[in-house]
């Protein structure tokens, strides 16, 4: 069977962690051939530690020569949409790192830019591949929950302002905590509800700790170069009837070193996702139910893996361009509002 070629581009931390081991677990259906970075040194170095025999500086040659059929992109979300553009255009699926892009316009433009290159693009927003994910979706799919009609979506820390790359640089990155660690909880969210159409938010961000600078749980960061919101907090109606409270951070004054969770609740039934609780009624007693043998998998292996497996397979990814579209108007929408003190219409 002929492997599917797989071009990385991008050779820092992230990718080093996460998109070669992955790929390269993956060896019996899939090879990486050649690997891309703006700091050559960098893709050299990534070269030789996984012994992919191309690496370059210039995306765009390494496309025209190494033609793979597919690419990951892991690089600064500034360049996440010219990338997957040039990506698309030159022939190959694409899995791009969250979030999709700056801006929702950018969403569309690669969902179209897909759609017109007949090929598949997807997002690395793996928190949907847990387990307690995974079992939610079966229950609500089977009617368990009856209606749901609210949740909220969580991802806090005490102190986890990075202090290093260009997580502070809202140039680079679009944002802070919302498009780092927020649009992980709240893809869930949205997955879990059927991807909902949004009707309105509204919005409150702040950058008041991380302006004042100091040294958390992930380093010390600089104060002066501090562009981005340390956190923002809002509430999203659909136009099913069903609303979400969303609060992110990097730095809040709460107990906890970090919160990470999605709670759901509908007329029949409601959840703690990451707990892995449910929380029911039978009978005229109440009934909480823990999923005592979910066990922690690797969510970014399950995301790449199944990814190749669809490149392979022709089979529809679980996470599709039109909802990176969806999660980019709401992320769009949420900061907006934060910077207008108003709500915002979608």
């Amino acid at each position: 069977m002929e492997k599917l070629r797989i071009a990385i581009i991008g050779a820092g931390q992230e990718s080093l962690h996460s998109h070669f081991p992955n790929c390269m677990s993956n060896r019996e259906i899939a090879e990486i051939v050649a690997v891309c970075d703006v700091n050559e040194n960098s893709a050299k170095r990534a070269a030789e530690q996984f012994n992919v025999p191309f690496y370059y500086s210039d995306h765009k040659k390494m496309l025209a020569e190494q033609k793979p059929d597919m690419v990951t992109i892991c690089v600064p979300n500034r360049f996440h949409e010219p990338l997957t553009v040039d990506a698309l255009r030159a022939g190959c699926h694409v899995l791009c790192e969250k979030p999709p892009a700056l801006h929702a316009w950018q969403a569309e433009r690669m969902e179209e830019e897909a759609r017109k290159a007949g090929k598949m693009l997807t997002y690395n927003l793996h928190y949907r591949y847990a387990k307690e994910v995974q079992l939610v979706k079966e229950m609500i799919d089977g009617g368990e929950f009856g209606t749901l009609y609210t949740g909220r979506v969580r991802a806090l820390r005490r102190r986890g302002i990075p202090g290093w790359g260009n997580f502070t640089n809202k140039e680079m990155q679009g944002g802070g905590p919302l498009v780092d660690i927020g649009v992980h909880m709240l893809d869930t969210a949205l997955y879990l509800l059927g991807y909902p159409k949004p009707l309105y938010v509204a919005a409150n961000a702040s950058d008041r700790i991380g302006k004042r600078g100091g040294t958390g749980l992930m380093g010390e960061w600089d104060p002066h170069a501090f562009t981005i919101e340390d956190g923002l907090f809002g509430f999203i109606r659909f136009e099913n009837g069903i609303s979400l409270q969303i609060e992110t951070a990097f730095a809040l004054n709460q107990k906890e070193k970090q919160i990470m969770n999605v709670e759901l609740f509908g007329d029949r039934a409601g959840t703690s996702v990451f707990d892995g609780e449910i929380y029911s009624e039978k009978g005229q007693n109440l009934l909480d139910i823990k999923m005592p043998f979910v066990k922690e998998v690797d969510k970014r292996n399950l995301s790449i893996s199944h990814f190749i497996r669809c490149c392979k397979s022709g089979k529809a990814p679980l996470v599709t361009a039109g909802q990176g579209v969806i999660l980019m108007q709401i992320v769009d929408a949420l900061y907006q509002s934060a910077d207008i003190g108003d709500v915002v219409r979608l």
